[in-house]
């Protein structure tokens, strides 16, 4: 009994020393299982549609930037490109003919409304150049009529006066000489009406020709005024111009941001990688019609990973960011990694899910929370990429 007793007194302080050695030991750190490795995921998806041509890389195949990861048939997107660019040539050309109609027009409307005034102020001084050759011809012809009323008065006395010598010739109480004189004098008077009637004549002729140039003279300055009013619309025609130019250069720009969009559905119409690293899910084959949008694989670059460690919220108290860390990794029996918190999430892992706790039900249960901290990896401890998202770890995070 006493040996038993011994043993059994042995056995006890045996396991204090061992709880008190892993006290010791774990004093000053925090450790959790659930955690794991995590690397950003780039998704990519195919920003035109269309049939797949060709597929030149395969799942798990490392890649570098700029690779071509998939290529669409890009026989659409190349007509496309070819009418755009015809038809900023032709925009383009209507704009060079409207910008050089701009100076063109300016300069014959200026010369356009000098021309008019010109015509203007000459038809002007002629309509009053035949208003005064009327009024002269007018004048002349009541001249003309007077004087013919004149000489058929003296012809008319002359006509008198050989008659009465004619009957005083008879008598002899007159010579032939004074009757001779008297016949005379009425042929000089019949001759000189004759005279007065045809300059009477000739100054209606006159006037006739003064009002008919008179006429032309009005008409001609109505033309005038005509042709200076339409000249006057030169800067309402100018402005049109210049508003046909600005329209055709609106044109021109909306042209060739029709060919720039073209020329990113035909360069679009070759998938490249974005970023260096792995392909993965890759779900796009030859043949197939895809969709703008659709994804097509992702690409996880290895050589940016790091650890998200889920700790319970009483394990937070004395961590803070920059404290190093021991990482063991399962994958690969318990080979350890160092790093150091890079930081604490603003909120617990609960607060993020699809349906977060509503603690304001009634049937609120206190659950010890977790809150993810980031851990970030020293350099050049893993060069051959072994580390993948989702291995599971073990990280230890000394806070003291």
């Amino acid at each position: 009994m006493t040996g038993r007793i011994r043993i059994l007194i042995a056995v006890a302080v045996v396991a204090a020393l061992g709880v008190g050695v892993w006290v010791y030991l774990s004093r000053g750190q925090e450790s959790t299982d659930d955690a794991q490795v995590d690397a950003h995921v780039t998704p990519v998806a195919a920003r035109v549609g269309g049939t797949v041509l060709r597929v030149p890389v395969a799942d798990n195949q490392p890649v570098d930037a700029g690779t071509v990861l998939v290529e669409i048939d890009p026989r659409e997107y190349q007509i496309a490109l070819d009418r755009a660019r015809a038809e900023l040539a032709n925009a383009e050309a209507e704009a060079a003919v409207a910008n050089a109609n701009v100076p063109i027009t300016t300069t014959s409307t200026s010369s356009g409304v000098s021309t008019a005034r010109s015509g203007v102020e000459q038809a002007q001084a002629l309509s009053e150049e035949a208003q005064h050759n009327l009024d002269a011809a007018e004048a002349r012809l009541a001249s003309a009529r007077a004087k013919v009323s004149g000489e058929e008065a003296a012809a008319a006395r002359d006509e008198r006066d050989a008659a009465r010598l004619k009957g005083l010739l008879a008598k002899d109480e007159v010579s032939q000489q004074q009757y001779d004189a008297a016949v005379a004098a009425a042929e000089s008077s019949r001759a000189d009406v004759a005279v007065a009637r045809s300059q009477v004549h000739e100054a209606e002729f006159a006037v006739q020709v003064a009002r008919s140039r008179l006429g032309q003279s009005k008409v001609a300055q109505q033309v005038a005024g005509a042709d200076l009013r339409t000249a006057q619309t030169a800067p309402e025609q100018v402005t049109a111009i210049k508003a046909r130019a600005q329209s055709s250069a609106a044109r021109v720009k909306q042209a060739q941001a029709a060919v720039g969009r073209a020329e990113l559905d035909l360069e679009h119409a070759t998938v490249k990688a974005p970023i260096k690293g792995i392909v993965s899910r890759k779900s796009a084959e030859p043949g197939q019609v895809i969709q703008p949008g659709q994804p097509l694989m992702t690409i996880i670059p290895l050589e940016q990973v790091w650890i998200t460690a889920n700790f319970k919220e009483t394990q937070l108290a004395d961590m803070r960011v920059g404290q190093s860390v021991s990482i063991e990794v399962d994958a690969y029996g318990g080979r350890e990694f160092k790093g150091k918190v890079d930081s604490i999430a603003a909120a617990t892992g609960s607060r993020f899910s699809l349906l977060p706790p509503e603690n304001a039900t009634g049937n609120f249960v206190k659950v010890v929370q977790r809150v993810p901290v980031k851990i970030v990896l020293d350099g050049g401890q893993d060069p051959d990429r072994l580390l993948r998202p989702g291995m599971s770890v073990t990280p230890t995070v000394r806070t003291q």
